[in-house]
């Protein structure tokens, strides 16, 4: 789940990083409010929304007036704010972040993720922060540098230290880094976060250490228990389809293609959309039902696919273990009859029940097409797709 940037910098300042002061504002007058009770003498003025690469996209603005504090939050709210992330089209923007001004010296990169290989976290640092950040990993991997913490053993000092020395910081700022890395760290356990990005991490002309932008992932798993953090969550800026999967507990992520998928796992997801692409088709989505699917769940699935008016074809791929074929087969079945499936179906079954599944798709009376295995099936479906354009 992600959150707004003025969210996250809430949360940091909570455990004691520094961020500049700054309001969120969801109206114009809301923002020359914030701005008047900031003081000024400079502001930025910040869209707020999912995606980086705000500022190239005009999204962040310097201004030092409350005029053009006005003039800017007019420009912003409503707009279609389009970026390298959001893809060409682009997000609206609803909400503002009107925030202190700070005089900067230099731009630095810092980050915290899980690494999955180590099971550990790992900061990434950089004295190459900014807006162009992707092109130093790209054009200069060797500008940055990683550094980990096994959560067995806990964070030490002396990491701060080592990325205070990786970012060129002397004297006293070395001291403040180590106590932002500190807060960070705290933060990211604390709040079961999986990803949190400060770029950039600034040093301001008077020698401070500063957080002056925040992006914060948190792991879906650990909501339940982090209620706090489930209230920040902005239903605007998800996909609605991925957001009315969430509510059936389906993991469903929509794509550019025109088969949908349907399978239980994760692994057998990706490898199902793997094999379409192999035979020549392209996925529509990625839809996993999960190992204890009812017929109220497939139904809902196929709703799901089906809403994607690019779906030219389904395929679908079930593994049954704690999942039985023929309750899977009884919900296509159903499913189809209730959205008045017109598209080719194909259905791949194997596991618990499997011929008892087939047996009741075949006496269906439905136009649905039976894949032997997982090529078979893909290849059906790429043909079947082909054929109906």
């Amino acid at each position: 789940m992600n959150i707004h940037e003025y969210q996250a910098k809430e949360i940091l300042r909570s455990f004691g990083t520094p961020v500049p002061r700054g309001k969120p504002a969801f109206t114009v007058e809301e923002a020359v409010a914030a701005a008047k009770e900031l003081g000024g003498p400079v502001w930025v003025v910040k869209a707020q929304i999912h995606a980086g690469g705000r500022g190239k996209g005009g999204g962040v603005k310097v201004v030092k007036s409350i005029e053009d504090v006005e003039k800017e939050a007019k420009r912003m709210l409503g707009m279609t704010l389009v970026t390298h992330q959001t893809g060409p089209h682009g997000r609206v923007v609803k909400r503002l972040y009107i925030e202190d001004g700070s005089a900067i010296a230099r731009e630095l990169y810092l980050s915290a993720l899980v690494d999955r290989a180590t099971s550990r976290i790992a900061f990434i640092a950089s004295t190459e922060g900014g807006m162009d950040i992707e092109e130093v990993a790209h054009k200069t991997p060797e500008k940055i540098e990683t550094f980990q913490v096994d959560p067995a053993s806990g964070y030490s000092g002396f990491v701060g230290n080592r990325i205070a020395t990786a970012l060129g910081l002397k004297g006293d700022e070395i001291k403040q880094c180590g106590a932002l890395v500190k807060s960070i760290y705290d933060a990211f356990v604390a709040k079961d976060m999986s990803l949190l990005e400060i770029n950039p991490l600034v040093v301001t002309k008077d020698g401070k250490v500063i957080c002056l932008d925040a992006k914060i992932n948190f792991d879906d798993n650990s909501l339940y228990r982090h209620k706090d953090v489930q209230a920040l969550r902005d239903l605007a800026e998800e996909d609605p389809t991925e957001v009315e999967a969430s509510k059936y507990d389906l993991s469903y992520i929509k794509l550019d293609g025109s088969i949908g998928c349907m399978v239980n796992g994760a692994g057998l997801a990706m490898a199902t959309m793997d094999i379409i692409k192999l035979y020549g088709g392209e996925p529509a989505n990625f839809l996993d039902v999960g190992g204890g699917a009812t017929k109220e769940k497939v139904t809902a699935a196929f709703k799901l696919i089906l809403s994607d008016k690019n779906v030219e074809g389904i395929l679908v791929n079930i593994f049954g273990g704690i999942m039985k074929c023929d309750i899977i087969a009884e919900g296509i079945i159903a499913a189809a009859k209730e959205v008045n499936l017109s598209v080719p179906l194909v259905v791949r079954l194997e596991g618990t029940n499997v011929e008892k599944g087939k047996e009741i798709l075949a006496k269906s009376g439905l136009p649905i097409v039976s894949g032997n295995d997982l090529a078979d099936g893909a290849q059906k479906i790429v043909k079947a797709v082909k054929e109906a354009a």
